[in-house]
């Protein structure tokens, strides 16, 4: 099959890479077989077989896409190049106008399938607000739960502040 691709990809001026280009079973509740390659990354999703639901509440096993690891640990990177911890000038309705946008692209564009799979990456948005604020008061500097539970109750205040607070990644106020 490999071949017969190769050929068509010539006929349209195109080439294959030879390490990258890869035949994957799309595995799925249809099809079982055990196969190498059931998974690939493609233009920062992974394509892989999941668990989903359909209209009538039953599990079933389908080749679905969802943000992909490369992806998450890039968002992480760009939450830790945004540096929170040293803009205690700041307040947190600036942080919200500085990195909404960011955030709200985000969650556009990896948001569309299977968006549980995203939220690991908006809840460290969350760990760098609540590292923020440690830095920002000094009563919360030695107190990780306590800034944890004031960043909380301020999100239950202002759920539309942060983009992420709206889908309900928010951090624990108990």
């Amino acid at each position: 099959m490999l071949e017969s691709l190769n050929k068509r990809m010539n006929i349209c001026k195109l080439e294959l890479h030879p390490t990258k280009t890869k035949i994957i079973y799309c595995k799925d509740a249809d099809r079982k077989e055990e196969h190498e390659n059931i998974s690939f990354d493609f233009l920062g999703y992974t394509f892989r077989p999941r668990r989903s639901k359909n209209r009538w509440g039953k599990y079933f096993v389908n080749f679905t896409p969802a943000i992909s690891n490369k992806s998450k640990k890039s968002i992480r990177q760009k939450v830790r190049g945004w540096k929170l911890q040293l803009k205690v000038n700041k307040e947190l309705f600036d942080l919200s106008m500085m990195f909404n946008s960011a955030i709200q692209g985000w969650i556009n564009y990896y948001g569309k399938f299977y968006k549980s799979e995203m939220y690991s990456s908006l809840r460290h948005i969350n760990k760098a607000l609540i590292m923020w604020a440690r830095k920002k008061y000094k009563k919360l500097a030695r107190h990780k739960k306590n800034a944890e539970r004031f960043m909380g109750r301020i999100a239950i205040q202002n759920p539309k502040l942060f983009k992420h607070w709206e889908l309900g990644i928010k951090p624990t106020a108990e």
